[in-house]
């Protein structure tokens, strides 16, 4: 069971986390430890050396005020001794009592003064390996000690030569039990520190782990479910709340798909449904005249349906910023000049009255056929939906660093409830005989064309439709 529950640990990304984290604590605790064991150690040896200095010293003066008679070996020993008495000797539990500090004198012609541990023959030896200068200590490494001495040596009347050593034991066994301790603390603290990351991370990747968790049961079925939020601003907060955003989003957009796909299977079906009746009844009086106009009556039903397949395409293919543009210098006021003289006739069969005025050069950067067929769904609106002997306006100009559309009608306008969705798509009004995708589709043109399009009520009480469109960069 332990096994399983360690593996298990293992592989989530909080474990990772919490072992580098644990690593780059060490290891930093152990930089500053080794920096402060050595500032430490460094003040320990400079107190060493200062006292070793001044006694150094103080065994000169009495090496070279003292008579060189029978009694100058006995006093200078006395003194020595007098010297290595004033160190504390501090030793382990179990040790063997060792003496810290040695005194040598070695004069020309007479036998060498020696004061300290009974190996002689070990130090003289050690001191004879270093060469150190007058006055300033230097550590010497003696064989049987582990502690290295600090040795500095004087020059003495008549050629002799004064060398003290000190081996700091209570100064090695005072950085030995910081060592020691620094392990015990390190250790734990690198324990506890791995438990309390364990324990952070777990606890917020558990949270991350109950967004994986929603996100992997929602299906298109289920689209209703959202992750829960709380009031804190942190990653995972924000997180949480970009996925419920963007699950929002998914969510409008597949019931639009439906919506759409249920739109449009419906107004399929009943032009669909008759043209293969009116193609029936050309094959069954196939003898008569009457089944050209049944031939041509189906070819104007396939063309509209194929215009209405045309206008929902294109209309996904914007939605998706998919929509391909094929820009070009246009002039726009020329543009609707030359569709407003095509519907001239059309105008004058509704008893309608048409009054254009344009801004002359003004040019933006657009597709000429989609730009086209925008234009035409607003006119073409215009001749199915108003009654006859309305006024109708259309004035392009100069906006700002736009260019601007204005149509005006004198009609009855919008009703409130379509006004603010006559922009989505199948929505249309009461009596409509058209799929609603025409000002859908303005709105997605003039969107892709980087401008805004928008209804409101005209001076004349009817409706007025807005259009903005940028400027062209470089005039034509």
């Amino acid at each position: 069971m332990s096994l399983s529950l360690y593996s298990r640990a293992r592989s989530t990304a909080a474990w990772r986390i919490s072992v580098w984290t644990t690593v780059a604590f060490s290891l930093c605790s152990a930089v500053a430890f080794v920096i402060m064991y050595l500032l430490v150690a460094r003040n320990v040896q400079a107190r060493s050396d200062a006292w070793l200095t001044g006694e150094a010293d103080v065994l000169s003066e009495v090496v070279a005020n003292t008579p060189r008679d029978s009694l100058d070996t006995k006093v200078v020993q006395e003194v020595a001794e007098l010297a290595s008495h004033e160190v504390v000797e501090v030793q382990r539990p179990g040790d063997q009592p060792r003496q810290s500090v040695f005194f040598l004198l070695t004069r020309p012609g007479r036998d060498p003064i020696f004061v300290g541990p009974p190996e002689q023959e070990l130090f003289m030896s050690a001191i004879s390996s270093v060469s150190p200068k007058p006055g300033v200590p230097a550590s010497v490494f003696v064989r049987e000690h582990m502690v290295p001495f600090r040795v500095v040596w004087n020059d003495a009347p008549g050629g002799s030569r004064l060398y003290l050593g000190f081996s700091d034991t209570a100064g090695a066994l005072m950085m030995h039990r910081l060592v020691t301790h620094f392990l015990l603390i390190w250790c734990a603290m690198a324990l506890l520190g791995f438990v309390i990351s364990a324990a952070g991370a777990f606890r917020t990747l558990q949270r991350v782990e109950r967004i994986s968790a929603t996100v992997d049961g929602i299906s298109t079925q289920d689209l209703g479910r959202r992750l829960p939020e709380t009031t804190a601003d942190d990653e995972v907060s924000r997180l949480s709340r970009t996925f419920n955003r963007m699950l929002d989003r998914i969510q409008r957009s597949v019931n639009q798909i439906r919506s759409v796909t249920d739109s449009v299977a419906h107004d399929l079906k009943s032009p669909v449904t008759s043209i293969r009746g009116s193609l029936e009844v050309a094959l069954l009086h196939g003898d008569s005249e009457d089944w050209r106009e049944r031939v041509a009556d189906a070819v104007e039903k396939l063309d509209r349906l194929s215009q209405t397949l045309n206008t929902a395409l294109d209309l996904a293919e914007a939605d998706a910023g998919a929509l391909p543009l094929k820009l070009e210098a246009l002039d726009l006021g020329a543009l609707v000049e030359n569709l407003s003289d095509l519907f001239q006739p059309s105008f004058t069969e509704r008893q309608h009255h048409l009054d254009c005025r344009i801004q002359p050069g003004m040019f933006i950067d657009g597709d000429s056929s989609l730009l086209s067929r925008t234009i035409a769904n607003l006119l073409d609106n215009e001749v199915a939906h108003l009654p006859p002997g309305c006024k109708i306006s259309v004035t392009v100009r100069q906006s700002d660093q736009s260019a601007e559309i204005i149509l005006e009608d004198d009609g009855p306008g919008f009703p409130e409830e379509i006004r603010a969705r006559a922009f989505e798509r199948f929505v249309k009004g009461e009596h409509s005989s058209g799929h609603g995708l025409g000002l859908a589709f303005v709105h997605a043109i003039v969107q892709a064309h980087g401008g805004c399009v928008t209804i409101s009520d005209s001076s004349t009480g009817g409706t007025q439709i807005r259009i903005k469109l940028p400027s062209a960069k470089v005039s034509a």
